[in-house]
């Protein structure tokens, strides 16, 4: 039977990178990897171009975290930003850095950093067997022995002093990512944290929504409502969606919707200003001055400086006001509420969009039950975790690819260093 000083369970982008710096630490490393190729999910993300990491600093890097920062310093201390992007260059893959601080290949293409990263395992003699899959890592002692998986309809066992569990999380399941690792990790005693979609899409209860499918609005805000209470707010851009909400303010502020909406008793809306930039009496002043100079025209028509096209319609709808009546009729009271709809254009939530179109998964093994000095489990000696798995996630971005490729990077170096000592 084979032994290998280090396996890999999974060849996502935590995976490949632990079994490359491992193996360049002098390990014997194998990657058991479920898909026929290693690197599904990491083809797919930053929409195909792959969002590499982000150039902020540590502290506020760690701003965008959730639900325990801290958890990562040690991991950030040891592998960062500059590190993954030094990495990449030097397996051909150069970078630019976008707005946001967000940094992507320069070819645009994720494939060029998967490509890289299996050079990177392959030069340093990797081992992999695709197409397999685990069923569960093996003990004695409570300490990991080795792992069973099923090859070709064929159960398989290999021992190993050292196994790193890499398996990702829900989102996205058709790449791999189908929560195989909570199931190995909960058989031998870790706490799962409830795995939710995260950085997903939010379904709306104003069936009228499809009729905005497309329109993209920038540099507005969003506020989530908790029971008419504000909570979270952020300015930026959205994307309508025959369901819904899209886009990168939405998807960051899901995570804080989906979990409030756990609990069925809780209204939850997002509340869209508009337009941001100016205060009520500044809207009053300007509507005022368009009504004076339109006239008799119709109310549609004061709307084109105001509103993107395909919005207008609908918003007079929401007002309820006759679509053709004229601006000098237009009363003072729904003047207000022309004012009170531009700042507070609001949708009810209802839901929220499957796995199958999260881009993250937020949930996972409990961080109080993994050492973030080494990344290895409080429960059993020499299994390590890296990257989705763990109850980490954060906001888009370029952060939670680098939660993986550090956490990716310490488990490797802790295992290897424990396998020499």
């Amino acid at each position: 039977m084979e032994k290998y000083d280090i396996i890999v369970i999974g060849g996502g982008a935590a995976g490949l990178l632990a079994a490359g710096r491992a193996a360049e630490l002098g390990a014997k490393v194998l990657i058991i990897e479920k898909m026929e190729r290693p690197g599904r999910k990491l083809l797919i993300t930053g929409k195909g171009r792959c969002n590499i990491t982000n150039i902020a600093p540590i502290e506020a890097f760690l701003e965008h975290i959730y639900p325990n920062p801290d958890f990562v310093r040690q991991a950030f201390n040891v592998f960062f930003a500059s590190d993954i992007i030094d990495l990449l260059n030097k397996f051909g893959v150069p970078t630019v850095i976008e707005r946001g601080g967000r940094v992507f290949p320069k070819s645009n293409s994720a494939r060029d950093v998967v490509d890289a990263l299996v050079k990177y395992v392959k030069r340093y003699n990797v081992q992999i067997i695709q197409g397999a899959r685990v069923t569960q890592v093996n003990t004695a002692n409570k300490k990991a022995t080795g792992i069973d998986y099923i090859h070709s309809n064929q159960t398989k066992t290999v021992i190993s002093d050292r196994v790193i569990l890499c398996t990702g999380g829900c989102s996205y399941p058709a790449t791999g990512s189908s929560g195989d690792g909570y199931k190995i990790a909960g058989e031998l005693g870790h706490t799962i944290v409830k795995p939710l979609p995260s950085l997903v899409a939010l379904e709306v209860s104003d069936k009228n929504v499809k009729e905005l499918e497309g329109l993209n609005l920038r540099n507005v805000t969003a506020t989530v409502l908790l029971n008419n209470k504000k909570q979270q707010s952020l300015f930026g851009e959205m994307l309508f969606e025959t369901f819904g909400l899209d886009g990168p303010i939405i998807l960051s502020l899901s995570r804080f919707v989906v979990e409030k909406l756990q609990n069925k008793a809780n209204k939850i809306s997002i509340n869209i200003d508009l337009k941001p930039a100016l205060d009520e009496a500044q809207l009053e002043a300007r509507l005022l001055r368009d009504f004076n100079t339109l006239g008799r025209k119709p109310i549609g028509i004061a709307f084109k400086e105001l509103l993107p096209q395909q919005l207008i319609s609908f918003f007079i709808n929401r007002l309820g006001i006759e679509p053709f009546k004229p601006c000098s009729q237009i009363s003072a009271k729904e003047r207000q509420a022309i004012i009170h709809l531009l700042k507070n254009f609001e949708f009810e939530i209802t839901g929220y969009r499957p796995f199958t179109e999260a881009i993250i998964t937020a949930g996972g093994i409990s961080t109080k039950e993994i050492d973030p000095k080494t990344m290895q489990s409080k429960l059993i000696e020499n299994l390590y975790f890296a990257g989705e798995i763990i109850d980490l996630d954060a906001d888009t971005g370029g952060y939670n690819l680098q939660i993986a490729w550090s956490t990716a990077i310490l488990a490797a170096t802790s295992a290897t260093q424990q396998k020499n000592e």
